[in-house]
């Protein structure tokens, strides 16, 4: 098995939030969702599960953070280009996700951010090896 990465986050609203990341190109696993939470695969290697707050509760004795007014993680997701990681931005406000910020390009890399509809930070972005070598 090759290493993978899964990724659980606390929802208000699991069809909401399911429904969010596949307007924004993850796929539903429904072999492991249901009400109380959706596995959603990004990649071969990541996925994010997002789960009510009843059911991630009972992952770990923590309390769990309003991500809208305390932040615990950002995720970046590389993409191929700069147009995709506009599109996946634009997506995600479609969607019912917020706009973070919007593009800043380092000429290397390029970059934009949003949140999903609890507030989790994603930051897509797009990083040119070639001119990141020149840049070096």
């Amino acid at each position: 098995m090759s290493k993978q990465v899964f990724v659980s986050l606390p929802v208000t609203d699991v069809a909401r939030s399911t429904a969010f990341y596949e307007a924004i190109g993850f796929t539903k696993n429904a072999a492991f969702s249901n009400e109380q939470a959706s596995a959603l695969q990004w990649s071969d290697t990541f996925s994010v599960m997002v789960a009510s707050h009843d059911f991630y509760a009972t992952l770990t004795p923590k309390q769990i953070v309003d991500p809208r007014t305390s932040s615990q993680a950002l995720f970046a997701l590389a993409m191929d280009s700069r147009e995709a990681v506009d599109a996946i931005s634009a997506a995600a406000v479609a969607a019912g996700g917020r706009e973070a910020h919007g593009a800043e390009d380092e000429g290397f890399l390029y970059s934009r951010g949003f949140e999903d509809p609890d507030g989790h930070g994603w930051g897509p972005m797009f990083m040119d090896m070639s001119a990141a070598s020149e840049a070096a």
